[in-house]
């Protein structure tokens, strides 16, 4: 039953009060945008798109565009709020952006805040998830394979892309898939497309297989994965001084606000290269992972379902000793699920991408990428590094890397040593020392280098 609007306002009150707003200002502009939402909904007798349009009308002689559009976010959580306590029975907000089928509320305001309302709104439309003449069996094929374990999380959105063209493609709804696939084919014409197309045509091949299986299957056409190819960029492999140089200055991070957070950088930096983590990886890591008796880290449930423990050097966990120590001390929670890496000001783990972030900006400041754009190395780079180095320094202590490449699949979590292939590459050191390798052990048994009998 809708308790909300109430004349006494007490509502809007305990919503305040609990988010614990400490400046007079911000408390004064929530209450402002909160009172005056009210006073326009209570002439309505249904909260619904009508009272939205009303309040943005009515604020519109008070508040500048981006005020007003900013004032909209605080509607949006107290409409949250009144959900959640039960004080309304539906988000009028959340109603139309579902009708819209998006994610976000933003759009919704801002067509509401439009000239034309109800224009801005259908233009905001997006077709259904597998609402397509071909979406339902592609749907039952997704959740076929991840029922058999796979995470199944790039194919879907092929499907859905080709699924979201039919939908705005009437026309190609009676078509046989063949000419659909040309259609979409030639929708676009970057590399990208045409490998992505060769993908689908294959997965569309393996799902009317399942379906009937005396259709042949189809040849795959390798071309636009070669063409896709061309255009990959070639890993940076940082060398140890430029690991050190990026270790200094994640040690000297300015961060005044939160004093922890240069020593959480520099541990996280040191996972990711010294342990060739990824950035998921390193932000998975619960406080109880770290086993600093054993020397190991347990990374769990990573890519391919995989979870290994990692034996790390006496120096690594003699950092990693220091960094909890460290966290403990500025009062972080000490449950052994609580995250490794915690953010003081929020009070939780650092999420992937704010992981991604700070490594990538420790990258730039150490004036090995530019300061803006996507060039120049990356931080999934210093897993390539990681492997190269290793790998040279087998050559350098004698041992075969090959006798090890299995070990190292392990420790990087791959299915199988093809994985690993991938990373390593080719340097001037390494081919020197694999040249040296191949004349002391290679060349004597093909009989290189002696004098030919008569």
């Amino acid at each position: 039953m809708t308790i909300w609007p109430d004349p006494e306002r007490l509502l809007i009150a305990r919503y305040l009060a609990s988010l614990g707003l400490r400046s007079p200002n911000s408390r004064t502009y929530y209450k402002q945008a909160l009172n005056s939402f009210q006073d326009v909904a209570e002439r309505y007798a249904e909260l619904g798109k009508d009272a939205l349009l009303a309040w943005l009308q009515a604020s519109s002689a008070v508040w500048a565009v981006t005020t007003r559009l900013h004032r909209t976010r605080i509607v949006d959580r107290f409409l949250d709020y009144l959900l959640e306590t039960g004080a309304i029975e539906r988000n009028p907000v959340v109603v139309l952006r579902d009708a819209c089928n998006i994610k976000q509320c933003m759009p919704v305001w801002r067509a509401l805040a439009s000239r034309d309302p109800d224009g801005a709104l259908a233009e905001l439309h997006q077709p259904r998830s597998f609402g397509g003449v071909l979406g339902e069996i592609m749907a039952e094929h997704v959740v076929l394979m991840r029922n058999r374990g796979y995470k199944y999380t790039a194919q879907p959105v092929w499907l859905l892309r080709f699924d979201r063209f039919l939908q705005l493609n009437p026309a190609l709804q009676d078509q046989p898939i063949g000419v659909m696939l040309e259609h979409w084919s030639a929708a676009k014409k970057t590399r990208n497309h045409a490998n992505e197309c060769e993908k689908l045509k294959r997965l569309l091949g393996k799902i009317l297989r399942h379906r009937d299986p005396s259709i042949p299957p189809r040849r795959p056409d390798p071309h636009p994965g070669k063409e896709v190819a061309k255009q990959w960029r070639k890993p940076h492999i940082y060398t140890p001084a430029d690991v050190r140089h990026m270790l200094d200055i994640a040690r000297s991070y300015p961060s005044p606000r939160a004093p922890l957070r240069p020593l959480s950088i520099y541990t996280m930096l040191l996972l990711a290269y010294c342990a060739g983590l990824r950035r998921s990886e390193v932000a998975r890591l619960d406080l109880g992972d770290v086993d600093l008796q054993g020397g190991t880290i347990t990374i769990r449930l990573t890519k391919f379902y995989k979870t290994r423990i990692l034996p790390l050097p006496d120096t690594v966990m003699a950092e990693l000793q220091a960094y909890i120590d460290a966290r403990r001390r500025v009062g972080a929670s000490q449950d052994p699920r609580s995250g490794l890496f915690w953010h003081e000001q929020r009070s939780a783990r650092y999420t992937k991408q704010a992981v991604a972030w700070l490594l990538v900006d420790v990258i730039r400041r150490a004036g090995l990428k530019p300061p803006q754009g996507r060039t120049g190395p990356r931080l999934h780079d210093l897993r390539h590094s990681m492997v190269v180095n290793r790998i040279l320094e087998w050559y350098r202590t004698g041992i075969n890397p090959q006798d090890r490449l299995p070990f190292l699949a392990t420790y990087l979590g791959h299915r199988d040593i093809n994985s690993t292939l991938v990373y390593i590459t080719v340097t001037q050191n390494l081919l020197h020392y694999a040249n040296e390798r191949f004349r002391v052990v290679g060349a004597p048994c093909l009989g290189l280098g002696r004098e030919v009998q008569p």
